[in-house]
């Protein structure tokens, strides 16, 4: 029997900013895991990210292509083991672009592809604020995968990381994409719900990969 009466349909839920459910099937997900788990382990391995004021963010990281760190990109873990960053692997070149089809319609971007993968783990009290991914050099949309528990994704505006913005409930295996007006959009991550992933893919916590367009 399906888990859903009625199935969750895709919503635009700004210009250019798209959720799509259940994205990613049962055997997608597993497959993805055991990939985050391999990329997690040092060298350039899963890290804490401190911010310029001395602070750290509570969701863990793991970079592939390029390290992002506030604010900016490099070749090697420069706030960490200053190992060189993990290759970025051409399956998720794919999925990109894959995603960027089913959700927005538009066929394969012209010029180069996705080459940044951001890998966030977030425990049950992990948070992310609201921010804006505008390091790149490339206004590429945006794909976000998510694994494991549910989380309130707040996806705002280009102006202000005040209102407007909506929240959106994120399960695993579940696709959003913003780009076009809303590339440079505030969005965040308030609440994780504990215990809410799919049993059988034996993930405590909530996996979000992130793919961009680096423009470097």
């Amino acid at each position: 029997m399906d888990r859903e009466l009625f199935p969750r349909a895709r919503t635009e839920i700004a210009p250019g900013a798209v959720h799509v459910p259940d994205w990613l099937d049962a055997l997608e997900q597993r497959e993805l895991l055991e990939a985050c788990r391999r990329w997690a382990r040092p060298p350039a391995g899963l890290r804490t990210v401190r911010t310029p004021g001395g602070g750290t963010m509570t969701a863990r990281q793991v970079c592939l292509g390029w390290h992002w760190y506030p604010y900016g990109y490099a070749r090697t873990v420069v706030d960490g083991d200053g190992a060189p960053v993990k290759p970025f692997p051409a399956r998720l070149g794919e999925l990109g672009r894959r995603a960027v089809t089913d959700a927005l319609g538009d066929g394969p971007a012209p010029g180069p592809g996705y080459d940044i993968a951001l890998v966030n783990f977030y425990d049950a009290d992990a948070r992310m604020g609201m921010h804006r991914d505008s390091d790149e050099k490339s206004h590429a949309p945006v794909v976000s995968l998510s694994l494991g528990d549910s989380c309130v994704f707040r996806f705002g505006n280009p102006e202000t990381r005040t209102r407007p913005y909506t929240d959106v409930e994120l399960r695993s295996g579940d696709l959003f994409v913003f780009g076009g007006p809303s590339r440079l959009a505030y969005h965040g991550v308030p609440r994780v719900h504990a215990d809410t992933g799919p049993p059988e893919l034996g993930l405590s916590g909530r996996l979000n990969i992130t793919l961009r367009v680096s423009g470097l």
